[in-house]
């Protein structure tokens, strides 16, 4: 008999393990699953989100993260999408049919602390090329944004299953946001609606396109000036990288949401390329190697932070309000990572002037018309000079080589 209850007992401990068994998921495989045309580019609102949603639920559930939204691990928020691109879309109480339904996915570790870490990626994309795509077929294609932002989903939930057990001197909240595309809606309305206590946020962790590491690994970090700490974190932390550091906690994206609240954040982006907003933004252009290594060094970071006291914020020069306007554009993608003098196209969009005037991926824009370009906001004023129809003098170097090339606003 005693043989017979010491069996049950070995059942019985030998089924607790099995039901508490983590699946190893790889950064990879996320990505496959999200950026797949089965999820028709994960739109804001539409079921194929919702089955994404899903799925990060399902995620967070298997790593043992609690749910910390208000129904279960979902924040649903529903709003009136914006109808001319100077409005905001309305947040509003009840669905009415004009309304969308977005779900922001939320999970928590509890390691009973007095502060907590904000980590977040948004995972809504295009669907099949709303406003924003700069696809120009005839037919609409699904846009399935492996590294808008898939990318930063995959990294997100790496982060999650090692932080479980790890740095417990700080909680975590992981957030999934919707809305993102459509105007930071998810993020925005968590910080007007958080399930936390906002005021114990001891900083946010966001990753927007961080999928394309390039071979010179440049890394963009957006948010530095936000706390003073940052600075020199992120310099001690750093064995892999070439950072460009941005100061400013205003940008596109969803940090944005969290520096308007007061909290610093931190933002990481591996730069744009000629996939961006396109349905050729595919998982089998990803860097996986390249996502690894941003882990690491986020991980590094969350350690090195761990046992410091709460973070000091501090308010940053916002340097969109800098942005002049501008009624032309040369069509072109700039290089957001490249900090020399001049503007470099990292791709150029079809029939339109930069094409025309026979500008390539690699050019760097060093003059236009009278205005020379040292940087991107010179670039932007520059535009801010001309009208459509003129006709002027485009300087780019071309290999170190200055090449004078004739556009048409």
């Amino acid at each position: 008999m005693k043989v017979f209850y010491l069996l049950v007992a070995v059942l019985v401990i030998f089924s607790c393990k099995q039901e508490t068994h983590i699946k190893e998921v790889s950064m990879k495989e996320d990505v496959y699953f999200l950026a797949d045309d089965s999820q028709e580019g994960r739109k804001t609102g539409s079921e194929k989100e919702r089955q994404s949603a899903d799925y990060l639920v399902d995620r967070f559930k298997n790593l043992g993260l609690k749910p910390k939204g208000v129904n279960g691990y979902l924040q649903p928020f529903i709003f009136k999408p914006k109808t001319n691109p100077h409005e905001e879309a309305t947040y509003v109480i009840n669905k009415e049919d004009s309304t969308i339904t977005g779900l922001n996915v939320l999970a928590y570790i509890n390691n009973k602390a007095e502060n907590t870490i904000i980590i977040g990626a948004h995972y809504d994309h295009l669907g099949f090329g709303s406003e924003g795509s700069l696809f120009r077929g005839d037919q609409p294609e699904i846009h399935n944004g492996a590294d808008d932002n898939a990318s930063g989903v995959a990294v997100m939930m790496n982060l999650a299953s090692r932080l479980k057990y790890n740095n417990t001197n700080n909680n975590y909240l992981f957030i999934a946001f919707s809305g993102e595309e459509m105007g930071l809606l998810g993020s925005n309305y968590f910080v007007k609606n958080p399930t936390i206590d906002t005021k114990k946020v001891n900083y946010m962790i966001n990753m927007d396109m961080v999928g394309r590491l390039k071979d010179d690994k440049t890394l963009a970090v957006y948010g530095v000036g936000t706390s003073p700490k940052f600075k020199q974190t992120l310099f001690a932390n750093n064995t892999d990288f070439k950072l460009i550091e941005k100061e400013s906690g205003v940008g596109p994206s969803d940090h944005t949401s969290f520096y308007l609240a007061d909290i610093p954040v931190l933002h990481f982006f591996t730069g744009q390329h000629e996939d961006y907003h396109k349905p050729s933004d595919d998982p089998d252009k990803l860097n996986y190697k390249g996502m690894e290594a941003i882990s690491n060094y986020i991980m590094r970071i969350i350690t090195d932070l761990d046992n410091d006291q709460r973070l000091a914020f501090r308010k940053t020069k916002n340097e969109s309000e800098e942005t002049p306007d501008f009624k032309v554009t040369l069509g072109v993608v700039p290089d957001y990572l490249y900090d020399e003098k001049g503007m470099r196209i990292d791709g150029v969009s079809e029939d339109r002037p930069a094409q025309n005037a026979g500008m390539i991926k690699g050019d760097v824009v060093i003059q236009v018309g009278a205005y020379k370009i040292t940087d991107m906001m010179s670039y932007m004023k520059s535009l801010s000079k001309f009208e459509k129809g003129q006709t002027i003098t485009v300087i780019v170097e071309r290999n170190g080589v200055p090449l004078e090339l004739k556009v048409t606003w």
